[in-house]
């Protein structure tokens, strides 16, 4: 059973959406957490954060940072026992325009992590995916997926520490910043919601049970891990139904670097995949463990050969009345149809 109280907690990006909720998870459950620290290169965010968990209350340390600065990266993990990796440039079509500076955040930095880490006595990195780094056709998925090879590649030069890096792949995340739904919300005074194509599908996930595969993946990796959750998919015209029924749905064109359907898992991916229950693991084609053990007491079976996880062909979908009970939960509590 996961127990962070007495440890010392890193979270890259942690002003962001996912570590503000990861932050408030982790003060709830683990309310003798020995020091978290808040990295981010944001700061008015700090400022913002603070308000809300100031340093003085919470065994919170605000660190303003950026992860392609290695020097910062390696003075921020002293006395870390955890990090949590969620800096990432994101946005699709900024990526495509922008390149390098992509790059910069997603690869190099995410390499200045595992140096910084290497360096230290961190036990345990998690970085956090995404969809787009399956079969990527973007910048930004395929920065994602060098990143992830990164990590994964990492448990081969380790040595003898006692670390552990693995990877939490997930899909889009409800409410989180420049995400479809709070852009529908705000879009819907206009009586028009911009659609990129109506055959549009995305995986669907919250920002807690985002949080969760992270606890997971923390409490369970052996290291070299590329877990994904079991998660539904929606149609984008019916997240646009749910949310503004009465707006015209104008169909936009899809923007450059974005796909019709994302995948989590490829057909080549099916070969080193397992089903773990609650959520699938990719293993790497060379485990630094032993895969009978593992199998064994995570009782994973192996996916088929031939095995793809696409939001297309998912077999649980958000209806128009799910996604609308699930604004109200997760983005907006006064939404009203």
């Amino acid at each position: 059973m996961l127990d962070l109280n007495g440890k010392s907690i890193l979270i890259t990006g942690g002003t962001g959406s996912f570590g503000k909720t990861f932050t408030k998870l982790i003060l709830k459950k683990f309310p003798q957490v020995k020091n978290l620290v808040i990295f981010s290169r944001d700061e008015q965010k700090h400022f913002q954060m603070a308000m809300e968990y100031s340093d003085s209350n919470y065994p919170i340390r605000y660190m303003v940072g950026d992860v392609r600065d290695r020097e910062r990266l390696f003075r921020a993990f002293n006395g870390i026992d955890i990090v949590i990796h969620a800096a990432a440039m994101k946005h699709v079509h900024i990526a495509e325009f922008n390149p390098m500076e992509c790059v910069k955040t997603n690869i190099l930095g995410a390499e200045n992590v595992i140096d910084a880490a290497l360096h230290s006595n961190v036990e345990n990195v998690v970085a956090l995916s995404t969809d787009k780094a399956a079969a990527p056709i973007n910048l930004y998925g395929a920065t994602k997926l060098a990143s992830d090879k990164l990590f994964v590649a990492a448990n081969n030069i380790k040595g003898n520490r006692n670390l552990k890096f693995s990877v939490v792949r997930y899909g889009n995340v409800m409410g989180s910043n420049g995400s479809v739904m709070p852009f529908f919300l705000k879009k819907r005074t206009d009586g028009i919601l911009p659609i990129t194509d109506e055959r549009m599908t995305r995986f669907n996930i919250s920002l807690n049970d985002g949080c969760k595969m992270v606890f997971d993946a923390i409490a369970n990796a052996w290291g070299g891990e590329i877990f994904v959750p079991k998660i539904p998919s929606y149609k984008i015209t019916d997240v646009a139904t749910a949310i503004a029924p009465e707006c015209k749905q104008e169909i936009v064109g899809i923007r450059p670097g974005e796909k019709l359907h994302e995948e989590m898992i490829t057909v080549s991916d099916s070969f080193n995949t397992w089903d773990l229950g609650e959520y699938y693991a990719i293993l790497p084609q060379k485990p630094p463990f032993n895969l009978e053990e593992y199998v064994k007491k995570y009782k994973a079976v192996k996916v088929e050969e031939g095995f793809s996880y696409n939001s297309n062909t998912n077999d649980q979908w958000e209806t128009v009345e799910s996604l609308r009970a699930l604004v109200r939960t997760h983005v907006d509590a006064n939404f009203t149809i």
